[in-house]
């Protein structure tokens, strides 16, 4: 059987590189591609530039090749852009042409090909889910019906965090009681549910099956049955994994909190109180807009987009406070100045308190949790930068590039809040500046910055408020070290943060 199977992939191996060697021929002749390494046949450039298409190294690459390059990986077009009036093109002024979303064996997956919001083709679907989860998650009524919930949530790490006697000596991984609070705080908003500590099993369940989600869908491990299709049946283990993993997801998710509200939609139908996220997602199932199967999806979604990248966001707010006292030590004042000493900060507060507004957004551009994006994809041929980009290309936009660009930012490599406030007073998390889009900008943006930017100001301002914020015992500084994924950015060690409550 080994053998057979080798045979096989020799004779496809045989077939790509006479295909690829003719379609160079062909496109040679009618198609002027943008600049990039020499491809090889079957491989084309993915043994010299190597699965870790991270922001940095791609940024290497755009300073050799331009602001606009191809990559060739395996049978993929990769266009990688680097310059904010190329990524106005690719997200603005071209939004329709490159609308769509590239997925891939495994994204396939965990998403049923595209029966989501965020990986579906640009189109009719996608306009629908869109539409969908706007008025239960993305409406400022929304922020408005839930800013209380994630003040008390903020509120409640405080308190376990001081309760805590190893915190304020030898300290404590603060990421973990966070993420409890990111889970509640969806929770809350998804199915008016709240787990009881960090010991809920079925908070533990959740957790850990996302966390092997986005390990496996985040690793560059399945990247060659990827780029080289005759090699997936070596990949057929790890599709297995991927696909159990994602089955029992959407029966943790069915049978805990979905399966219930359907039941009592199908028993109620209209007369049924739209109370949170599900309900409304339900009933428009029960309307016939969506199936089941997309309402699943959808949860699936909200774990994975909403939940994790903004607590990465805090986590990485959190270290450059510790690593930076002078910054912490001045957004502190602000805080005691505006609100008084031990007042509680609130939503409605975030307008009257621009450093911390400055130090979000600084945490935002030098950390950016998606720095390159969700990849975008064009369905037909293209022209983009005055080169000719083939039919279902991957076009990544390295957003973390042109906010940490030397050529349009002073001193990018600083952490530096005051930067939003001086030189950079007009730019905003919400794509007004194509130099700055850390939730990307036009159809295809994040809707959740309407919910991320409050919870940001909401927990940061609480910690800050409560707590001297320093490194462990023995270090000056907390460990920054990126570690990147498929298209992810967050810190590599989960830092021991030593919490000193204020007198």
């Amino acid at each position: 059987m080994d053998l057979l199977l080798l045979e096989k992939a020799l004779l496809g191996l045989f077939a790509a590189v006479t295909l690829a060697i003719v379609m160079s021929k062909l496109r040679g002749k009618h198609f002027k591609l943008p600049p990039g390494p020499l491809p090889v046949p079957v491989f084309g450039n993915w043994l010299q530039v190597g699965d870790d298409l991270n922001h940095r190294n791609l940024t290497a690459l755009a300073k050799r090749f331009g602001d606009i390059l191809l990559l060739r990986m395996g049978v993929r077009n990769l266009v990688v852009v680097s310059n904010p009036e190329l990524a106005r093109e690719v997200l603005h002024a071209q939004g329709v042409e490159f609308g769509s979303r590239t997925r891939n064996v495994v994204f396939d997956i965990f998403t049923g090909k595209g029966q989501d919001m965020v990986f579906t083709v640009y189109g009719d679907h996608w306009r629908k889910m869109r539409r969908i989860m706007t008025v239960p998650f993305f409406t400022n009524k929304v922020v408005q019906q839930n800013r209380q919930g994630w003040e008390e949530e903020a509120r409640h790490v405080v308190e376990d965090v001081k309760r805590d006697p190893k915190a304020a000596t030898q300290g404590v991984v603060l990421r973990r009681r966070l993420q409890l609070m990111m889970y509640n705080n969806m929770y809350r908003i998804m199915f008016n549910y709240r787990f009881q500590g960090m010991d809920d099993p079925l908070f533990n369940k959740l957790r850990a099956a996302n966390g092997e989600r986005s390990r496996l869908a985040q690793s560059f491990e399945y990247n060659y049955g990827d780029f080289i299709p005759i090699l997936r049946p070596f990949l057929r283990g790890y599709l297995k994994k991927c696909q159990e993993l994602k089955d029992g997801r959407l029966k943790l998710f069915d049978d805990h909190f979905v399966a219930a509200k359907k039941k009592t939609m199908d028993q109620l139908g209209s007369k049924m109180e739209l109370k949170c996220a599900i309900d409304h997602i339900l009933d428009a199932e029960r309307r016939g807009e969506i199936n089941y199967d997309n309402v699943l999806y959808i949860v699936e979604n909200i774990n994975v987009a909403a939940i994790e990248t903004t607590l990465w966001s805090i986590e990485w707010g959190v270290a450059e406070l510790v690593n930076h006292p002078e910054i912490q030590r001045k957004l502190r004042q602000e805080l005691d100045t505006v609100l008084g000493p031990g007042v509680p900060i609130t939503e409605p507060d975030l307008q009257k308190l621009p450093y911390l507004q400055a130090v979000i957004k600084e945490t935002l551009r030098l950390r950016m949790a998606i720095p390159l994006l969700v990849p975008h994809m064009n369905l037909h041929d293209a022209k983009l930068g005055g080169f000719d980009i083939p039919a279902e290309s991957k076009i990544l936009v390295n957003a973390w590039w042109l906010a940490n660009n030397p050529a349009h930012w002073k001193n990018p490599e600083e952490f530096r809040p005051e930067r939003f406030l001086e030189e950079e007073a007009k730019v905003e998390a919400n794509g007004n500046d194509f130099r700055y889009l850390p939730f990307g900008v036009g159809r295809r943006s994040c809707p959740g910055i309407i919910l991320a930017l409050p919870i940001l100001g909401i927990t940061l301002g609480s910690l800050v408020q409560s707590f001297e914020l320093l490194p462990p015992p023995g270090a000056n500084k907390v460990d920054t070290t990126e570690k990147g994924g498929q298209f992810s950015l967050h810190i590599l060690k989960h830092s021991t943060i030593v919490c000193k409550p204020r007198a």
